[in-house]
Order: structure tokens, then sequence, then C-alpha cells
């Protein structure tokens, strides 16, 4: 199934970004690309999204797994009862490739690396993952809205 293939894909380019960066930023911390606007930065984020669950690493682990299994089914049902490419189904698929890249990196590591430092708006650090999953949520809800509007029924 397509949707798997795009979700592998994902899932490598995440864990490839997260370990190049602990592999050349960890040890100089931050490398500015554009300075004071869009750096390059290694953190350890031991929580979920804005760092909330801080330190609450099973919590988080199983949280993460409960929601990858449920959506990873709801994508095997989706594609058995209609056969055609759901863009709401890309949506899904960019947050389970995006929720399991995050989880392998927590399982493995104990926390996400995060790379991704834009300062001109002084926002959260983050990681592929974190782009997947955010987006992957807007498509979803674009999709709720104005395409697939029989998807929750």
């Amino acid at each position: 199934m397509i949707y798997f293939i795009v979700a592998f894909a994902i899932i490598v380019i995440d864990i490839f970004t997260k370990y190049l960066a602990s592999k050349f930023l960890s040890g100089i911390f931050t490398y500015p690309i554009i300075n004071n606007i869009f750096h390059l930065t290694y953190t350890e984020n031991t929580g979920a999204a804005f760092s909330i669950f801080t330190n609450r690493q099973a919590f988080l682990i199983v949280i993460t797994s409960v929601f990858l299994i449920l959506l990873i089914s709801y994508i095997i049902h989706s594609h058995k009862k209609n056969k055609k490419f759901l863009l709401s189904n890309l949506a899904i698929t960019f947050i389970i490739a995006g929720g399991a890249g995050n989880l392998i990196s927590r399982i493995h590591y104990g926390y996400v690396v995060d790379i991704f430092d834009f300062r001109l708006i002084k926002f959260a650090i983050f990681n592929v993952a974190d782009i997947f999953i955010t987006c992957g949520t807007i498509l979803l809800i674009l999709c709720v809205l104005f395409f697939e509007k029989n998807l929750l029924k």
C-alpha cells in the first residue's frame, strides 16, 4: 500500500535528520543558517509538543502507541472499504509517520531530538516528525471541513 511506503520514507528521513543533528550539532549546540532568524539547534526533548508531559516517557510511549494502532487500523479499514486514493488517508499517514518517528526516538534514547529553530518568531524547536504531524493534522482538518465531508460517517 502506498500509504505505508510514504510513512516508511518519512520515518527514515526523520531518523536520519535526528542522527545528523546528534552527530554534528550536539557538541556545538546551535548553528545559525540565517543569524537570529533560523538556526539548527540540538535539543533533547523529554516531553511532547512544547515540552508538555516532560519526563513522562512511559506515558508518552503508551499514548502514542495506542493512537498509532488506532490510526493504522483506520487506514487499513478505510483502504479495504474504498480502494481509491484518499487525501484524508495521506494526512493520517503523515500523522502516523511523525508519531512513529518520535516514538522510535523516545523508546531508543528516552528523548526526542529537536533541530529546527525559528528564532524570528520565537517558536518551539522541532524536528521532521513534528512537521509531518502538524501538516497531517492541518490537511486532515481541511479534508473533514471541505473535501471529504463523509469522512466521519
